[in-house]
């Protein structure tokens, strides 16, 4: 599987269309509650994608980062867990790395430096456990004006540490069913959006706060383009921004001023190294057709059409005829009992029949508890009967 979405990357058909992705969260969940049918009993997940020849995906994160001048305290449900100095972390400034995800409760994570404290706030209920789904991001980073400094601090001050050995043994252990993601920092912009402030402090910052959310999307811009150039090292076919696009939240506007330019600039260092680029576009994508086009971006992996969103999968597939190419594109609404075996099977045909060069089939965003894993066994089965002819490449190589 791993094979033939390179070559759909670089714009050649495969032997047959690949479909590569997430089953955990299904397989993680029904462990839990020990409801795993009995045909996938005692199995490892790689060997559950293999046994319905479905490709994995697998994301990691390549580097972690060292906060020089900074103490971390981490409580779950009031315990201290979790005290370090200079601590070297995968995810800033998402801070999951202490985040219990076995146990419903709340895990608070605060930043100590010499100019201020920041803290952070996930929460984790007993349906997040027994459905092996993330905690929710209650509390940001950034609240106040001091927040901004005890950021500004943090980042002047940030080091890298390289893991690139950690995504090559990855890849290794789990074979070529599997396609190991690299993932690098949200843009910028997402970022901010995201992690450091959340929507609507954000869209209030931008008026109210202006010199800071700038000087706090410069810091990342030199953060990112400092990671690019230490990426030259990590040998990957592609690597991916996890930066979660939604159209109505970084709208059109939005996305020409802060995101356009940031995504042609960083895809044009990363395709110097050699590197396929995508994004996780997981939400309504509808509003930013024509500016995907521009981005300079290789894939739009996790594309979520409708029902997920309002983006139906023609739109996107006519709008992106020299790129993007889709990786994902089967909603996973379909595939639960909800939608009857004949609207399953229609909605597979109508899209079967769409199809006119190569892309990368996954169900999107992720393939929950509920969702039938005999329909996913079934558009295997499909894409295995399956051949194409496709009259030309989908995208330059």
């Amino acid at each position: 599987m791993r094979q033939r979405a390179l070559a759909v990357m670089q714009g050649i058909q495969p032997d047959r269309l690949p479909i590569i992705t997430r089953l955990e969260t299904w397989y993680k969940s029904h462990l839990r509650t020990g409801t795993l049918p009995d045909e996938f009993q005692g199995i490892s997940l790689s060997e559950l994608h293999e046994s319905i020849n479905v490709g994995r995906l697998e994301f990691i994160v390549p580097f972690a980062y060292l906060l020089r001048g900074v103490e971390i305290n981490v409580w779950f449900n009031g315990e201290l867990i979790i005290h370090d100095n200079e601590p070297i972390l995968e995810n800033f400034p998402g801070l999951w790395d202490f985040v219990p995800t076995n146990r419903a409760g709340t895990t608070i994570t605060e930043l100590v430096t010499p100019v201020g404290r920041l803290r952070l706030m996930h929460m984790l209920v007993e349906e997040n456990v027994l459905t092996g789904t993330d905690p929710y991001l209650k509390e940001h980073l950034i609240k106040d004006e001091a927040d901004f400094k005890t950021v500004e601090y943090i980042l002047e001050r940030l080091d890298w540490v390289p893991r690139y050995v950690d995504y090559s043994a990855e890849q290794t252990l789990l074979g070529e069913n599997a396609f190991v993601v690299p993932l690098l920092l949200r843009i910028p912009f997402q970022q901010v959006l995201l992690e450091y402030l959340g929507e609507t402090a954000l869209f209030y910052g931008l008026y109210d706060r202006p010199k800071q959310i700038r000087r706090l999307l410069e810091l990342l811009d030199q953060q990112m383009l400092e990671l690019l150039n230490q990426l030259r090292e990590l040998d990957a076919p592609y690597v991916e921004f996890p930066d979660n696009l939604h159209g109505s939240m970084t709208n059109p506007k939005l996305f020409r001023e802060y995101c356009l330019p940031a995504y042609q600039k960083y895809t044009q260092i990363l395709h110097t190294q050699g590197k396929k680029v995508g994004s996780h576009t997981d939400g309504n994508v509808k509003p930013l057709l024509g500016l995907l086009a521009e981005s300079g971006l290789d894939v739009c992996e996790s594309f979520s059409p409708y029902p997920l969103t309002e983006c139906r999968f023609e739109e996107a597939w006519a709008a992106w005829k020299s790129g993007p190419v889709i990786w994902g594109g089967i909603p996973s609404p379909i595939l639960e009992e909800g939608t009857r075996p004949d609207e399953f099977t229609a909605y597979m045909d109508g899209l079967f029949a769409k199809i006119d060069r190569p892309l990368i089939l996954g169900v999107v965003d992720l393939f929950m508890r509920h969702n039938s894993i005999e329909r996913a066994r079934y558009i295997a089965q499909e894409l295995e009967n399956k051949r194409w002819q496709f009259q030309k490449a989908s995208v330059p190589a």
